[in-house]
């Protein structure tokens, strides 16, 4: 079924609304939900960038949330700008709360749209998503956003879960993202439709090497993907031509 444009608004906005209420609880969630695992796995995402750690630039983190990838970026790139953009203002007002006085110049939150950045062409140095690519419908035009905001040669990092139609670990994860998560994330938040959106989005989202052909097809080169906790995520990465 092709989706019109009016149902992607309605979407977004969906979306925004949902990860605004759960804001207050997102980070405890994470972590408790992935047994801490969310914090290894947004290091990986963002050494694939392979920028060189003395290299001035500006990277786009895009589905930023409450910035950790931002200031993850911070960290291992102390000469890049950070353009932290998120659709949902909670999220980012939750985040902008971290970001400490040596980093309040680099790191930039910003409410916007991941399908018409606030951004010029190419000028992105680099750009990354972590568990955001499944909300933005459709993926086609963030795929060509991204490809308009990076300048040639750069890299785009995509942190996803990979498909939960996959049995991993003998279908132990599968009971768990349809049983456990949603149950845990509404005893801790109160929002039993947020985490029943989350497993759904999981067990809908394509699997990797579908993913790869959507970059591949969408303009993307060198396009590659690894596997982390036995295929549960995949770190994407991709280079603008």
């Amino acid at each position: 079924m092709t989706l019109s444009p009016a149902h992607d608004v309605e979407h977004g906005r969906r979306v925004a609304s949902m990860f605004g209420r759960i804001a207050g609880f997102y980070d405890f969630l994470n972590h408790a939900l992935s047994l801490g695992l969310d914090i290894v796995w947004r290091k990986r995402l963002v050494a694939g960038i392979e920028m060189d750690r003395e290299r001035e630039g500006c990277v786009l983190d895009l589905a930023a949330g409450t910035l950790d990838v931002a200031l993850e970026i911070a960290r291992r790139h102390p000469r890049t700008r950070i353009v932290a953009a998120d659709f949902t203002l909670p999220m980012l007002r939750r985040g902008q709360a971290k970001i400490k006085p040596d980093d309040a110049g680099r790191i930039f939150p910003v409410q916007a749209d991941g399908l018409a950045l606030p951004l010029p062409d190419a000028s992105m140095d680099a750009a990354t998503i972590a568990f955001g690519i499944r909300n933005i419908r459709p993926r086609q035009a963030a795929y060509a956003e991204m490809l308009r905001v990076l300048k040639p040669g750069a890299r785009f990092c995509i942190l996803e879960f990979g498909t939960g139609k996959r049995r991993i670990w003998g279908g132990a994860y599968n009971f768990y993202l349809t049983k456990v998560l949603p149950g845990f994330g509404r005893l801790v938040s109160g929002d039993a439709a947020a985490y029943r959106y989350l497993a759904d989005t999981i067990r809908a989202f394509p699997d990797e090497d579908a993913l790869a052909g959507e970059l591949t097809r969408a303009g993307f080169t060198a396009v590659s993907h690894t596997p982390l906790a036995s295929g549960i995520v995949f770190v994407h990465r991709a280079v603008r031509p």
